[in-house]
Formats: C-alpha cells, sequence, structure tokens
C-alpha cells in the first residue's frame, strides 16, 4: 500500500511537472510575437530634400510629430506585417539674416508645416530576446494624403517684427489618372508615396523605436518629374513610443 501511494504521488507530481512544462513552452511560443493593436506616437524631425541625390541641409530641420494606430499582424514567430493610419507632420524651414553675426535684427523666417494621413505596410522581422522582449527591424512603402496645415512667415526688419501665416492648399487631383488636375505653383500634391524604414524594441506591452521616411513624390503639383531626381521630396526622421491594446 505505502508503495503504490508513492507511486501515486510520483506519477502526479510527474504529470504537474510535464504540464507546467507545456504551459511554459505555449507561453514562450506566444509570447514570441503576439502581434496586436497599437496606438502609437512620436516626434518628428521633418525636412525636404535640396539635393538631386535626395540629401537635405540639417539646417532646415523643423520638429513635428506623428500619431496614429498601428496593427501587427504575426506571420510566424519572427516575421509580422504591420500597417495602420497615422497622422503625420511634414515640411521644413529657412532662416534667412541679412547679418549671419546678428540673428536678432533684419531677418526672414519661414515655418512650413503641412499634415498628412499615412498608411504604411511593413514587413518585420522580429529577433527575441526573451518571453517578453525583442528588437524588431522592418521596411516598406506607404502612401499618404494631405489634409491640412500652416505656414508661417516672421519677418524683422529694424527691429519691426510681422508674422503671416496661410492654410497650406493642396490641388483637387484624381489618384487613378496620370495627369496633376488643378495644378498650380501654390499648391502641394494632395498624393504622395515612399517607402520607410524602423527599428526598435518590444517589451511587455511597449515599443520603443525610430524610423525614417523616404518620399518619392515631388511634393508641388506642378512637378511630374518625380523620376527625374530626389529633390524636393520629403525626408523625415521619427522617434516613436507605442502601446499594445490587446
Amino acid at each position: 500500500m505505502k508503495k503504490t501511494s508513492i507511486a501515486i504521488m510520483a506519477g502526479i507530481i510527474s504529470l504537474a511537472s510535464l504540464k507546467a512544462t507545456a504551459q511554459s513552452t505555449t507561453s514562450a511560443t506566444t509570447n514570441t510575437n503576439p502581434g496586436g493593436i497599437y496606438l502609437k506616437g512620436g516626434w518628428n524631425l521633418a525636412n525636404i530634400s535640396t539635393n538631386g541625390d535626395g540629401t537635405i541641409s540639417d539646417k532646415h530641420t523643423l520638429s513635428s510629430f506623428n500619431v496614429g494606430v498601428l496593427g501587427d499582424i504575426p506571420l510566424n514567430d519572427m516575421f509580422s506585417v504591420q500597417t495602420g493610419l497615422f497622422l503625420q507632420g511634414r515640411g521644413s524651414k529657412t532662416d534667412y539674416f541679412a547679418d549671419p553675426n546678428n540673428k536678432d535684427n533684419n531677418y526672414v523666417k519661414t515655418r512650413f508645416r503641412p499634415l498628412y494621413l499615412q498608411i504604411p505596410a511593413d514587413f518585420v522581422i522580429k529577433v527575441p530576446l526573451s518571453n517578453q522582449a525583442r528588437v524588431f527591424l522592418g521596411a516598406g512603402p506607404y502612401v499618404e494624403m494631405g489634409i491640412g496645415g500652416k505656414s508661417k512667415v516672421e519677418t524683422n526688419v529694424g527691429g519691426v517684427v510681422t508674422t503671416s501665416s496661410s492654410t497650406i492648399k493642396f490641388n483637387d487631383d484624381d489618384p487613378t489618372t496620370g495627369d496633376q488636375e488643378g495644378a498650380r505653383y501654390d499648391r502641394l500634391k494632395r498624393f504622395g508615396v515612399g517607402i520607410n524604414a524602423l527599428a526598435g524594441v518590444e517589451f511587455n506591452r511597449i515599443a520603443v523605436g525610430v524610423g525614417y521616411d523616404w518620399g518619392l513624390t515631388k511634393i508641388n503639383s506642378t512637378q511630374t518629374d518625380n523620376g527625374a531626381n530626389d529633390k524636393n521630396k520629403y525626408r523625415t526622421f521619427s522617434v516613436n513610443l507605442g502601446i499594445r491594446l490587446n
């Protein structure tokens, strides 16, 4: 009887151990790439390329923002497809000083801040660090549509400061045609495309990362030579924080 009891107890302990191991394995597999819906937002350093090779002038960089919802769709333990809808702040700035050694008087400062709704489609690779943490790298195309924004000019002449602002205007282009309907020199293209890259770390329900948007579309509606060179296209670096909702 005593030997039988010991055998039964040993069996129960063995089953419990197997169950715990199975649960641990299942949990690890599940958490390697949980996917989900994220609320994301962050800080943009926006600019516009000034040279034909796509490079920018750092002094034209403008601080802006991004915010939106991201869906992470796991393909397996290491790969995901991500898409969502984001409000992106683009733009650039310029500062002209009559005397470069005197930045208090006689200057013209412009701030150009268009806003776009963006839909990305990224292929993401994730490398697990633990059950709850992973490093990710990704890239993919995006499309965006201009919805508004402001431009502001501040002028100082002899110590007298004047400011003016105007609403940024977009053309009424039909993206299914090759023409730019409503194109004017003072209009932006309403629709644009580009490529973005991203990298960062996920842990628990938090994702912290950086991104870079490389616009492929010239921003002015009268410019249709997108492939001629990479001048006058958006360039945006971002730092982002995401919180997984499920």
